[in-house]
């Protein structure tokens, strides 16, 4: 009888062991292994320049169309982290800079129609992704037969205000060296003329009103690139042909 009981007591014992073992072995695994670090909830933004047809975004082949595109985390007290940017449109030529931005940091999203696109609407698919959390947003431009003749028109304009912001705006660091890139924006509009020109550190949004003196008058709209959404800086010139001088404005609500 005795022998019966040590030998229950025995098998009691080794299940007790087992049990221990299985527990220790599972707590170090489960200490052992990668700390997973939550991702947190992000929204992805895109700022159409303005358009003057409703919801329809305009373009021609050749215009250089471009998007203002942010982050925001939806979780307060969350440490931004970068999130990568990529982009992609049929037939068309689309960058994406910076390509990984934060909460606070702006990319331009660049997309370039071609002739193929003509008589069809066009659609951008931009994608954001971090840590395998993915937001994904489509633009749609329509593209249209239009041609562009005001490069050489809008870069006069411009030029009619860089030598004054040097002497009178030291601290934007635009000057008559400048480097500029330029683009078409809202082509259609008539008798109001839109152009773009980016430089290294700055957009220019050149505007002008083809009429006759007095309300022949030309405004640019300056916004730092990468970190601001909108314009900062307005200014004017009255009157083209009465070669008044450039005046700071407000910036408009519609830029």
């Amino acid at each position: 009888m005795k022998n019966c009981d040590n030998s229950a007591i025995t098998k009691i014992q080794a299940a007790i062991i087992v049990v221990i073992m299985i527990a220790t072995i599972a707590i170090s695994a489960y200490f052992l292994l990668p700390t997973k670090t939550e991702t947190a909830p992000f929204s992805l933004n895109v700022i159409n320049r303005p358009a003057f047809f409703g919801d329809i975004v305009y373009s021609i082949p050749g215009q250089k169309c471009l998007f203002l595109v942010t982050v925001e985390e939806n979780q307060t007290g969350t440490a931004s982290k970068p999130v990568k940017l990529s982009a992609t449109s049929p037939d068309c030529e689309v960058a994406v800079f910076p390509q990984s931005i934060t909460a606070g940091q702006v990319a331009e999203l660049s997309v370039m129609p071609t002739q193929v696109n003509i008589g069809k609407n066009v659609t951008i698919t931009l994608q954001a992704e971090r840590q395998g959390l993915k937001q994904i947003i489509t633009i749609t431009t329509e593209v249209i037969e239009w041609e562009n003749t005001l490069e050489p028109e809008a870069a006069s304009m411009r030029d009619k205000f860089t030598y004054w912001l040097s002497q009178n705006y030291p601290e934007l660091g635009i000057t008559n060296d400048t480097a500029w890139n330029g683009t078409i924006v809202n082509p259609r509009i008539l008798v109001v003329m839109h152009y773009i020109f980016l430089s290294e550190d700055w957009e220019m949004y050149v505007t002008w009103h083809v009429m006759i003196p007095p309300y022949d008058w030309t405004r640019i709209y300056l916004r730092h690139r990468y970190n601001q959404t909108a314009p900062t800086y307005a200014f004017e010139i009255s009157s083209i042909q009465e070669q008044a001088q450039p005046q700071i404005i407000e910036v408009p609500d519609w830029v």
